[in-house]
């Protein structure tokens, strides 16, 4: 196992610059996702560290080692892709051992690994079939298994999952972070789907634009983003952002909606007199309030049993709220919504980023 270092990474494809300036540092043993919307320029910095592109500037190690001019079969990395690329006139022994035939190792030991690692993760009564036999969830298995068997310094998942129906991919996910926990080996993973990336990461690593917006653990990133890009980037509903001027009276202060509606400010949130800002508030601390708050109308009310979500709307804006318990709202109801103080947060609205003391 190895940790990956990525500093100043630049990548170019003519004269378009697609990674620009990213450092990262990836622990031993971590597992790191690189999350981001397409276009962002995850999936190229993955291939870079594979060694599947040049890179244009910086430079990348694995393990304390420089691998800029490495090939990729000497970076001792191995990859899983997003369509798992199986050779389709082999069976799954021989898509597992192939690597492994070609780095002639000897037979018995290629069979020990195989056995192992169709132990680990369920195929082993599957070994002669043909991947046209397997379902989509077993054949990312067999694209896991040639992975592992290799015992590689650094795991690569270029979306490894995007191909899957809904609840295979949860069932794959818990797979996954299960046999990362067993192995311990470094993991990159890409995916655009930000629940996998809070439920299976040890590090985040935000993107936009070829840029790191914010890098941090799961939690971290939930309840301190830097801007609203990881914001409304980051959870599900999305944080509502609500625009309106801030107001400084000596030591305190308030935000203004239209309609001469107020809140004070997210505690620990400052700002200048007569700034423009956005007000967010995660779905779960926008609350159902007697009096104050912003008076909203419910537009659609979604009960999922286990907690219930109110679509709303304020002044034109969109308000979603998350109550964990009942409700006995209707769409056309009137209601106040007030933010958990502690929990909201203040961000300008002309840079994005959040105002803090």
């Amino acid at each position: 196992m190895a940790g990956v270092a990525i500093r100043t990474v630049h990548k170019h494809f003519g004269t378009t610059h697609v990674i620009r300036g990213v450092d990262v540092d990836i622990a031993d043993g971590e597992f790191c996702v690189l999350v981001g919307p397409s276009g962002c320029g995850k999936s190229t910095l993955l291939r870079m560290i594979a060694g599947l592109e040049e890179i244009t500037e910086g430079e990348i190690a694995i393990g304390g080692k420089v691998v800029n001019r490495v090939p990729p079969k000497e970076r001792d990395i191995a990859m899983v892709f997003q369509n798992y690329a199986l050779y389709p006139h082999m069976t799954v022994r021989d898509n597992m051992s192939f690597a492994l035939m070609l780095a002639k190792q000897s037979k018995g030991e290629i069979e020990t690994r195989v056995a192992k690692a169709a132990g680990i993760l369920g195929l082993s009564a599957l070994l002669d079939r043909f991947p046209r036999q397997l379902s989509g969830g077993q054949r990312q298995r067999v694209a896991m298994g040639r992975a592992i068997v290799r015992d590689p310094q650094v795991f690569l998942f270029d979306e490894p999952l995007s191909n899957l129906d809904a609840k295979l991919r949860v069932q794959m996910r818990t797979e996954i972070k299960e046999l990362h926990q067993r192995l311990k080996t470094t993991s990159i993973y890409v995916t655009h789907d930000q629940i996998e990336a809070m439920t299976m990461a040890d590090k985040i690593v935000v993107m936009r634009d070829g840029v790191v917006e914010q890098i941090g653990d799961p939690l971290s990133l939930y309840d301190n983003p830097n801007n609203t890009f990881v914001a409304g980037f980051i959870g599900s509903p999305a944080m509502n952002m609500v625009p309106g001027t801030a107001r400084m009276t000596g030591g305190n202060g308030h935000v203004e909606f239209p309609g001469n509606v107020t809140l004070p400010l997210p505690r620990g949130a400052r700002a200048a007199d007569g700034q423009s800002v956005l007000y967010g508030m995660r779905p779960e601390h926008c609350l159902l309030a007697d009096g104050a708050g912003l008076p909203a109308e419910v537009v659609v009310v979604e009960p999922t049993g286990a907690d219930t979500q109110l679509y709303c709307r304020f002044s034109g804006q969109e308000l979603t709220s998350l109550a964990r318990d009942r409700v006995s709202c209707r769409a056309g109801d009137r209601v106040n919504l007030k933010p958990d103080l502690g929990r909201a947060h203040l961000f300008d609205a002309a840079s994005g980023a959040r105002l803090v003391a």
